[in-house]
């Protein structure tokens, strides 16, 4: 049983939730049923709100990863994939820029595990696409 006593885990299991939910909204649908707030104009639906976590010391969370190139990088923007009690599952998400200068996430495939304990705040980001998630 996954009891989630821990007011930022309640939060990121919401997260988490719309994140499993993408995939099943009709992002053509205008009724006032629609699964979503907001208007949908380029008809775009998002997989993803990317998250940065803040320790206690207002620093972010920084992790290790290695990119397709075989370079050793860093980052702070993840991708929600569990929630478990006191600790989240995460994938580190790498960002980039487009041609036209839009931020944009690309997946890293590198998987993580975060004691809650030694977080304090959390930041989302705009929500976005994230291939092969």
């Amino acid at each position: 049983m996954n009891k989630l006593d821990n007011c930022l885990a309640k939060l990121l299991n919401v997260i988490k939730i719309l994140q499993d939910n993408a995939d099943k909204i009709d992002c053509n649908d205008n009724t006032c049923t629609k699964p979503y707030l907001g208007p949908n104009a380029v008809n775009i639906c998002f997989n993803t709100r990317p998250v940065m976590l803040y320790r206690c010391d207002n620093n972010p969370v920084t992790l290790n990863y290695t990119n397709s190139n075989g370079e050793n990088l860093t980052t702070n923007i993840f991708r929600i994939k569990n929630v478990c009690n006191d600790s989240v599952g995460v994938l580190l998400l790498e960002p980039t820029t487009d041609t036209e200068g839009n931020v944009i996430y690309n997946n890293t495939n590198t998987f993580a595990t975060i004691n809650l304990d030694c977080v304090c705040a959390i930041k989302c980001l705009a929500d976005t696409i994230v291939s092969n998630v």
